[in-house]
């Protein structure tokens, strides 16, 4: 790095924190540290846990041991070996390795946690797990071992670098936990009453993740809503149904924002300069508002899940300050997280189901008025009919991930655990549906623009020109058959993209403001 650059450092306090926020500052070179007052929130807590380790009052997770071995009363002298204990006994993680983004979004979340108070872990203990994070110690987290009552099993993971255990990326090398340390020029801490379950006991590999997979879907609705619109454009379809006044005479979800958004996509387009090819388009035409504002509603609450459980306290037990108490708390069930993102897995199906529909019409000369599988060449070529397979195929996938994850739980630990939310997997299996649903966005996205160049010259919305110009920079029209598998991949990575993303933005503010300039 050069000399002149400066490293931003970003103080970790009890500011509300959002998805978009959190996964900005984990997919940057931001150096992290304590506050102030976060580091006095962390002294008033201790002061608390050591009152109480003084009475001998017995307190869950203090001088008491876990889940079934509730009963049993931790000695003063096996008060540090216990910590140890809690950790290593817990890590049980199975599997591939979570990606980096996603653990250093686990490792930010827990730190923000640790800054809001409530744990009661030592000051030591909280600065140790937060250089991990500053010096860019990845903890490798295995993929599978957590139920989503509470992410224990790979928190241990998460926090075992912290103590010498485990395994941590460092600098694109993978050491143990020890090792890693040492390569980074870190010691490994010295765990005091209650830091080892206040390194773990919470959801953070979920609500980490659960932020990053929120911040992606934002940009992937909007990316799909600029594609849709692309394909209204191919079809020349009927754009009326954006007209205002049919959004606010039903305003269910967010759909009067949705018909906003399209008509800002696709302001400037000669399709309004003409009477419509006809009166009524398919549902799948139709209803782009209607589907799409039923998904921006529940990205609302799956936002508002995910930073209520960033920006909440989920410890067990409960470090009240103020009042100088330790309460058991069930805060760290997430069932909120888990039913939205079951809840957003239909909603993109439902998206998918339409994307797909559109496809298999642009291709269809009675419905769209263009050649046949919009080939320019007729007679026995294939076009883009073979292509209808693989969005058949994604679409099969995409319904599939949206089978509900959190409906199911195994009783375990002595019949105590008797409910689990199975969050973490909830938010695993949206993200993989995203992936899939990247794929045959950008289907449709190859679909539609090959339908525009057979349409003949249009003036493009401010929107679907981005779009348009985005898949033409990586895949030429098509003049014959050619394996078109790898043209909707370059698609793919043309339109999902910041650049893109960026100009979609600026074309939606460009296009709000062409709409309030016509009194619409």
């Amino acid at each position: 790095m050069p000399q002149d650059v400066v490293t931003p450092l970003h103080l970790i306090d009890a500011t509300p924190i959002t998805c978009d926020a959190l996964a900005a500052l984990v997919r940057s070179d931001t150096r992290f540290a304590f506050s102030e007052a976060a580091l006095q929130r962390l002294r008033a807590d201790r002061e608390v846990v050591q009152r109480h380790i003084d009475s001998g009052e017995p307190v869950y997770g203090l001088n008491t041991g876990l889940g079934g071995n509730l009963a049993y009363r931790i000695d003063a002298s096996e008060v540090e070996s216990f910590q140890v204990q809690v950790i290593v006994g817990r890590m049980i993680g199975m599997g591939p390795p979570l990606p980096l983004d996603v653990v250093r979004a686990a490792q930010l979340a827990r730190v923000i946690g640790f800054a809001r108070g409530g744990t009661g872990v030592s000051l030591e203990a909280a600065q140790a797990a937060m250089q991990l994070l500053d010096r860019g110690v990845t903890p490798v987290v295995p993929m599978f071992g957590s139920i989503g009552a509470g992410d224990l099993g790979l928190s241990a993971h998460l926090a075992a670098p912290v103590i010498g255990q485990g395994e941590a990326f460092f600098q694109g090398q993978r050491y143990p936990g020890a090792a890693a340390l040492q390569a980074a020029g870190l010691q490994p801490v010295r765990l005091q009453a209650k830091d080892g379950l206040g390194l773990i006991n919470a959801s953070p590999v979920t609500a980490g993740y659960a932020a990053l997979v929120a911040s992606d879907l934002a940009e992937l609705l909007l990316v799909a809503a600029a594609v849709a619109a692309l394909a209204d454009e191919g079809y020349a379809a009927n754009l009326s149904v954006f007209d205002p006044r049919i959004a606010a005479a039903r305003p269910a979800g967010a759909q009067v924002a949705a018909a906003a958004l399209f008509r800002a996509l696709l302001a400037g387009s000669s399709l309004y300069a003409a009477p419509p090819r006809s009166i009524q388009d398919a549902l799948s035409f139709r209803t782009m508002a209607q589907l799409f504002g039923a998904t921006h509603a529940a990205l609302a609450m799956l936002s508002d899940a995910v930073e209520c459980e960033i920006n909440g306290i989920s410890d067990s037990p409960l470090v009240l300050a103020a009042e100088g108490e330790m309460l058991s708390s069930p805060n760290f069930h997430p069932p909120m997280i888990a039913l939205a993102f079951d809840s957003m897995a239909i909603a993109l199906t439902h998206l998918a189901t339409a994307s797909v529909q559109r496809v298999i019409k642009l291709q269809n000369p009675a419905l769209s008025g263009l050649p046949r599988y919009l080939s320019p060449l007729g007679g026995a070529s294939v076009g883009f009919n073979a292509m209808q397979k693989t969005a058949a195929a994604l679409h099969a996938e995409i319904r599939l991930k949206a089978t509900p994850a959190s409906l199911d739980a195994v009783v375990v630990s002595d019949t105590v655990e008797d409910h689990a939310t199975h969050a973490l997997l909830c938010v695993r299996k949206l993200d993989e549906q995203m992936r899939l649903l990247r794929h045959l966005v950008a289907i449709e996205a190859l679909v539609a623009a090959q339908a525009l160049d057979l349409r003949g010259p249009l003036t493009l919305g401010f929107g679907t020109q981005v779009v348009f110009d985005a898949v033409r920079s990586a895949v030429a029209p098509l003049q014959s058959d050619r394996p078109c598998g790898p043209d909707a991949m370059a698609a793919q990575d043309a339109l999902f993209t910041d650049k893109v993303v960026g100009q979609l933005r600026a074309a939606v503010s460009v296009g709000m403001a062409s709409y309030t300039l016509r009194g619409v």
